[in-house]
């Protein structure tokens, strides 16, 4: 059986350390992967923008329509990059509580986490980075999982043509470094703030 089925069962002495830690090592693998596929879409996104810069009508029109494939590209690989550092957070803090488990079961903490909803519990722990910390920190991130609202808000803005294009008349003109240009059509800002968040 697997780590998710163990956890939905509520059979969280089943869980063990090493299985755990070997799933956070295959999903950190695959974490770094993507990252590097994304760091290639964005230098792609970046070599075909400044190839819009001065160039005509008909030839931006062309450029456009090829970085909003890139970026379409981008942004479903920039999801499924969320979901997985989602997934390596939960299990990272799950390994933290299991490391804790006879601490914890001596606090009011451990009858709220058996009788909380594995899929409560799960979107919550993905919400709290507990590596690397003490007892008594995590005890207290652990309070204000059950303290806290579990909304989720999930925004994905999309570019269009127009902010492109508005983009490289800025570059034309010169009010706009292109620096600057290529990071505000960056998805990588996405993901740093998705990083931030996860790391409060």
């Amino acid at each position: 059986m697997n780590i998710k089925e163990l956890f939905k069962r509520n059979q969280f002495d089943k869980l063990k350390i090493p299985e755990l830690q070997e799933e956070e090592f295959k999903l950190k693998s695959r974490i770094n992967r993507l990252r590097k596929e994304i760091d290639k879409i964005e230098k792609e996104k970046k070599l075909k923008f400044s190839e819009g810069v001065g160039a005509d009508l008909i030839k931006k029109k062309m450029i456009a329509q090829e970085l909003k494939q890139l970026d379409m590209e981008a942004k479903l690989k920039v999801r499924n990059f969320m979901g997985m550092h989602k997934q390596y957070m939960f299990i990272t803090n799950l390994i933290v509580i299991k490391k804790y488990q006879r601490e914890l079961q001596k606090t009011q903490i451990w009858s709220k986490i058996q009788n909380i909803s594995p899929e409560v519990f799960e979107s919550s722990l993905i919400k709290v980075n507990l590596a690397g910390k003490g007892f008594d920190n995590v005890l207290d991130n652990l309070n204000q999982i059950f303290a806290m609202d579990i909304a989720d808000s999930d925004s994905d803005l999309d570019d269009s043509e127009k902010e492109m294009f508005e983009i490289w008349n800025n570059v034309e003109t010169g009010t706009l470094d292109l620096d600057e240009a290529d990071h505000m059509f960056s998805i990588e800002k996405d993901i740093e703030k998705a990083m931030e968040e996860s790391e409060r």
